[in-house]
Order: C-alpha cells, then sequence, then structure tokens
C-alpha cells in the first residue's frame, strides 16, 4: 500500500510540475524592439501591468533582427518584434519568418497603407525622413544646410554627412528605396557614388546621426525628423537645424509583427492587440518618441505638430517594390561605395 501510495504521490508531484511549468511558459514573452530603448521599456512594462505576463525586451536595430532571425530559422528566441521600419519587415515576411495574425485592433488603423496586405506585420507609427545639420559648426565653416538631395554630393561637405547603414537599419534601406524610386536605380547609385566622398559615417542605427549631429561629431546628418525632436525637447539641444528636401522625401512606417514560431504564440497575439492600442502607442510621445501614430483613437502627438511634420507632403512610396527587389539594391549600393576604402561604419 506505502508502495502504491508512493507513485501516486509522485505522479501527482509530477503532473503538478508539468502543470506549472506550463502555466510559466504561458505567462512569458520575449520582445525584440527596433524603436528608441525609452519607449521599447516603458511599452513593455504597460504590457506586463495590463496582462501580468513576465515581459523581458531586447533592443536591436531592424538589420540585427532580421540576421537573428534568419538564423535562427523559424526557431526564434523572441517571440515579437516592435518598431523600426517595415522594410526589413517585408524581407522577413518574405523569406516565411513571420507569423500571419489578423488582428482585431487593426480596425482602428487610418489607412491600409499601414498594414501588411497578407497581415504579416501591422503599423504602430509613421515618421518623416528629412535633413539635418549643427548649425554652430556650419557657421564655422561658412556653409549653408542643404535644401535637396542633390546638394549632398556638394564638395564642400566633404566629410562632414552621416546616415544609416542599410546593412544594419531600416533607415539607411528607406534611404536607398527613397532614392531609386524618386531618381530611377542606376541614377541612384551613381548619386550615392557621389554622395559617399562626403559620408564621415555609416552609423548602425537610424537614430544614430542625430545623435551625433548636436555634440558636432557630425555636422550634417540624414534620418527621421522626429528623432531631432527628441533632441531638442528631452536633451536641450537648440543647435539643430532640419528641414524637408525640396523635391520630396519619403515616410517609415514603423511596425510590429510576430515571429515565425514563437514559443509563447498566445502572448505574442495579445501584445500586437496591445501595441495597435492607446494603451500603448499614447506611451510613446511620453518616452521620447515623437512619431505620427496610426491609430484612430490615439492622442495626437503635440511635438510633431508644433514642430510642423503634419504638414510635409511625401512622395507616393512603392513599399511592393522595396520588398520585392530591396536586397538588389543595398547590395549594388555596397557595390557602388566599395572603391572607397576609408573606414565610415560606427
Amino acid at each position: 500500500m506505502k508502495k502504491i501510495l508512493s507513485v501516486v504521490c509522485g505522479l501527482l508531484i509530477a503532473a503538478s510540475f508539468m502543470s506549472c511549468e506550463k502555466k510559466g511558459n504561458a505567462g512569458e514573452l520575449v520582445v525584440y524592439g527596433s524603436c528608441e530603448e525609452e519607449y521599447l521599456q516603458a511599452a513593455c512594462a504597460a504590457f506586463e501591468k495590463k496582462t501580468g505576463v513576465k515581459t523581458s525586451f531586447q533592443r536591436l536595430s531592424t538589420g540585427e533582427v532580421l540576421t537573428k532571425i534568419g538564423e535562427e530559422n523559424g526557431n526564434p528566441s523572441a517571440d515579437v518584434w516592435f518598431g523600426g521600419t517595415t522594410d526589413p519587415y517585408n524581407e522577413a515576411a518574405s523569406k516565411g519568418l513571420l507569423e500571419v495574425y489578423e488582428a482585431k485592433n487593426a480596425k482602428h488603423l487610418v489607412g491600409e497603407q499601414f498594414k501588411d496586405p497578407d497581415n504579416n506585420w501591422y503599423g504602430i507609427y509613421r515618421g518623416i525622413l528629412g535633413f539635418f545639420w549643427n548649425k554652430d559648426e556650419m557657421a564655422r565653416l561658412g556653409l549653408e544646410p542643404p535644401k535637396d538631395w542633390d546638394d549632398l554630393k556638394k564638395p564642400e561637405y566633404k566629410g562632414l554627412i552621416s546616415f544609416a547603414n542599410p546593412n544594419t537599419a531600416g533607415t539607411g534601406k528607406l534611404i536607398v528605396n527613397t532614392m531609386v524610386q524618386m531618381k530611377g536605380k542606376d541614377s541612384a547609385m551613381e548619386y550615392f557614388k557621389e554622395v559617399d566622398k562626403n559620408i564621415c559615417q555609416y552609423t548602425k542605427s537610424g537614430s544614430g546621426p542625430s545623435k551625433l549631429v548636436p555634440k558636432g561629431e557630425v555636422v550634417i546628418g540624414v534620418g527621421f525628423l522626429h528623432d531631432v525632436v527628441y533632441q531638442i525637447l528631452d536633451n536641450g539641444y537648440d543647435n539643430i537645424g532640419m528641414t524637408v528636401p525640396a523635391s520630396g522625401t519619403s515616410y517609415e512606417i514603423g511596425a510590429t509583427a510576430i515571429f515565425k514560431g514563437a514559443k509563447n504564440m498566445d502572448n505574442a497575439k495579445k501584445w500586437i492587440e496591445f501595441a495597435l492600442s492607446p494603451d500603448c502607442v499614447n506611451l510613446a510621445q511620453d518616452n521620447g518618441s515623437y512619431q505620427f501614430l496610426v491609430i484612430d483613437n490615439a492622442k495626437p502627438v503635440s511635438a510633431a505638430v508644433k514642430a510642423g511634420l503634419d504638414k510635409i507632403e511625401t512622395i507616393k512610396y512603392d513599399f511592393d517594390d522595396a520588398k520585392t527587389n530591396g536586397p538588389k539594391y543595398y547590395a549594388e549600393f555596397f557595390e557602388v561605395i566599395a572603391a572607397d576604402d576609408r573606414v565610415k561604419t560606427k
């Protein structure tokens, strides 16, 4: 009898352990975030508080996430992706690395362009691409700031410009695709060959130039103007000028998605619904992120409106071309600048 009771007790303990383990797994979520860390941390904390799901995160550029999940090939070490431009998301989708999910809160998106047609990703914000510069350094050098894309080729800007590396940052990919769509592929590559002569650094992340310009480490940056608003409002820099290219510019859609093979799938779906709700996106402007929001029930971003970013006209960006041909464009970009052997990437 004692032996039977011992066996029964053992089975009950094992069953209890398996049940607890299962509940523990069901109560977790791992996030790769490609937005700024302040917003990422706030969003994860709010999700954990709202759902009781233990949430951890790692800040990585979009290029780093794309490389990492590609290597993991259907067995990702994270469950969801949050923030960063959609060009890398589209590359991941084309490789079958994202989970299709039909989100209920997608009904609040303000336009069809703010979601993947096949429900691989959903937009959470919109950012405008532009120029910015250190006003003190420009005055010291006796230079006028750039007004349009071709100005970046001016010989007097030699060694003064920075933008993000297309290998590591979605911002860099967007710049390449924008020039291809505005100029045509061959002309765009000739353009980048000329601009490369003036580049002092291709940064790892898209926000990199906006952090270097106010300190005078770089004189002219190309990137998202909401990052400049952050430097002015949150870090107190008043020495930055900014503008939109006169001939036109493009925009990013910051996205969120579930990784194919996510270990915590139910919680990953909860995350997508959360990310498409005011509970998440209203945290952005309180945590240093001033992009325009793309759901109809969110709070307007007053800092972006005050900076005039809401009045900027953008080109009709061809997301399908970027999705289909982007990787070829990025490869050719590196081919045309390869002859310049200066070390510029940081």
